[in-house]
């Protein structure tokens, strides 16, 4: 035909190559004539104006158009049949036209061409050299986050058929995009995700895939519920998945973190001393609900955490290397090291290492607020040992009460508090040195924490180290005095005896009364003045009553310093001596009642008071 051949001319003349991916059969001259003229008309007449051999942008926006229509040419009549032309020409089209129907191609066009790059995969011709293979994998990859449920199952039934047993071609698809649009679809219907975990533990063998699924944000939290879930085949496929990955550590908690334990666990049982150390760490953040707690027990957590915190002496090494350790990546474990090495100093076996407590004090002025938390509560720990007396005194050599006592001062509470129960369990065999290292300002800062803290427990520990500290000392009695300490304990006193019987109280109440003690030493008659003055004499009468044993025996000893001078008190016009009933009853009854050593004490103050003749009727 004259319009063919003309066509063909026209085409010529601006260089374009007529190839089996653009044929001008009979069919497609019909399909062209179908067209409206002036289409036809326009695409010549801008072939004409070329002035060179290169095809204009428009012209191959044109020419794309009429391929386009010849593709998806359309018959009428539901009895019409592909002739043998048009099955050739479809056989015929290239690979060119396949990349440019799954690049621009709307959803059914889309299906055809992935058919037909099935097509091409199974007839071998993608191994010809034809088609770009890592800019196909690229529009594929594209197309599995945009496109329609069924094209995204053959995509990746696509991809797992390319990368079968071929890891040059497994080693184009690990770019992080392509990973993360198959990760998407761990998300999707359950086909879907059996395939996607199929692809991605076929691309596992590949190290680069590897050191990157578990970054992708909730791979491995999708992977674990697929572990859980119905499908046996996709399960299978993300336990052995999941044991690739948790050879990196980092993979191995964030599996812990999804409720995974067993790469953890393992780690516990077998892996290096750091690697037991992260994972303590782990399970230390770690919200567990009841479930994930009979999980870790039935995975075996349980044997080697006791161990490791039983016999916490095999790791204080590492630990301590840790906490000593500059490597920014190191340096993030410093922390968690610092709490295990709290945890572990519970145990006796601690006290192995001679030199533990010693390291550790060094690191106090050189660490963050909450390492130094740690590091003083498992100082206290090591400290508070029966058997810790060697290490306390050497402690001492180092200088360790001058190290600790500026911290007195400190803001952070928790760090305060740590420092004064520390310094509490050192003052229990080191009083002499204590009081000679104590000046004006730490008494004043020991009252004042006295007075204002909120916590019980470190009240109790600051009027603990008073208690310990010797009476005859006339600093530690004058510099609390002027301090008001004495009113301050009383009002102490009062609001919390009879309202909590909890360990830190009924330790606060104690360490109280032995306070009083010093305030009512018989050989200082003012300071008894004082006292009796503030009230005391009620409050230690009412303490012989309600106090535990060893509050009332302490409460009982001052009653006996007080009554020695009982007769220059009575003299005192400001004050009033109480011991009248019910008070006589109340130590009447102790007397009776009490155990030995507080019967003994209660009798001398009777006596004292000239009280126990004429009660006699009682005994």
């Amino acid at each position: 035909m004259a319009f063919e051949n003309g066509s063909k001319k026209e085409l010529e003349k601006v260089g374009l190559k007529i190839s089996k991916s653009f044929p001008l059969t009979r069919t497609t001259l019909a399909s062209m004539e179908s067209l409206s003229l002036p289409v036809v008309q326009e695409i010549v007449l801008s072939a004409d104006m070329q002035s060179s051999l290169e095809v204009s942008t428009d012209f191959r926006e044109k020419i794309g158009t009429l391929q386009r229509q010849l593709m998806n040419v359309r018959f009428s009549g539901s009895a019409m049949k592909l002739t043998g032309e048009i099955e050739e020409e479809i056989v015929n089209v290239s690979i060119d036209d396949v990349v440019l129907q799954l690049k621009n191609g709307k959803d059914e066009e889309f299906a055809v061409a992935l058919l037909r790059l099935k097509e091409f995969m199974r007839s071998e011709r993608l191994d010809g050299g034809l088609i770009d293979e890592e800019a196909t994998l690229s529009i594929l990859f594209n197309r599995l986050g945009s496109c329609k449920a069924d094209n995204r199952l053959t995509i990746i039934r696509l991809l797992r058929s390319i990368a079968l047993g071929n890891d040059e071609k497994k080693e184009k698809m690990v770019e992080i995009e392509f990973l993360s649009a198959v990760v998407k679809s761990l998300t999707r219907d359950s086909e879907e995700r059996k395939e996607a975990v199929g692809l991605l533990l076929d691309l596992s063998d590949i190290q680069a895939v590897r050191r990157r699924i578990g970054r992708i944000q909730g791979c491995i939290v999708m992977l674990v519920a697929i572990l859980n879930g119905d499908d046996p085949d996709a399960s299978h496929d993300a336990a052995k998945l999941l044991d690739i990955l948790s050879s990196n550590t980092q993979n191995a908690l964030h599996m812990a973190e999804a409720g995974y334990f067993r790469p953890l666990v393992q780690y516990l049982k077998e892996g290096s001393d750091m690697n037991k150390i992260l994972m303590a760490k782990a399970l230390s953040r770690l919200e567990l609900t009841d479930h994930s707690k009979l999980s870790l027990g039935e995975a075996g957590a349980i044997e080697p955490l006791a161990n490791m915190f039983s016999t916490g002496s095999g790791i204080a090494g590492t630990l301590l290397q840790l906490l000593f350790s500059v490597t920014s990546v190191l340096m993030t474990l410093r922390e968690p090291a610092s709490a295990i090495l709290a945890r572990i100093a519970q145990s006796e076996s601690i006290l192995v290492n001679d030199d533990v407590a010693q390291q550790m004090l060094s690191l106090l002025n050189f660490s963050s607020p909450i390492i130094q938390g740690h590091l003083l509560e498992a100082l206290n720990n090591i400290a508070s040992h029966p058997g810790a007396s060697k290490v306390r005194s050497k402690m001492k050599e180092k200088g360790a009460l001058q190290l600790l006592l500026p911290f007195l001062k400190e803001n952070t509470t928790k760090v305060r508090s740590k420092v004064l129960q520390l310094l509490y369990s050192l003052s229990k065999d080191l009083t002499d040195e204590l009081t000679e290292h104590l000046n004006e300002t730490h008494l004043f800062n020991i009252v004042n924490i006295i007075s204002t803290s909120t916590l019980e427990s470190e009240r109790a520990a600051a009027v603990g180290i008073l208690s310990n500290l010797p009476n005859s000392n006339k600093k530690v009695t004058d510099i609390p005095k002027r301090a008001n300490l004495l009113p301050i304990l009383i009002s102490i006193m009062y609001s919390s005896t009879g309202s909590d019987s909890s360990t830190t109280n009924n330790f606060l109440n104690e360490s109280i009364a032995s306070v009083i003690i010093r305030f009512t030493i018989f050989s200082d008659k003012k300071l008894q003045l004082l006292s009796a003055e503030q009230g005391v004499i009620l409050l230690l009468v009412k303490l012989l009553s309600s106090g535990s044993p060893i509050t009332k025996s302490r409460a009982a000893i001052s009653l006996v310093q007080l009554s020695q001078n009982s007769l220059s008190l009575r003299k005192s016009r400001k004050s009033r001596w109480p011991c009248v009933p019910p008070s006589v009853v109340i130590l009447i009854d102790l007397a009776q009642k009490s155990d030995s050593r507080l019967k003994s004490t209660v009798a001398k103050v009777l006596a004292e008071l000239e009280l126990l003749q004429s009660q006699s009727s009682y005994f």
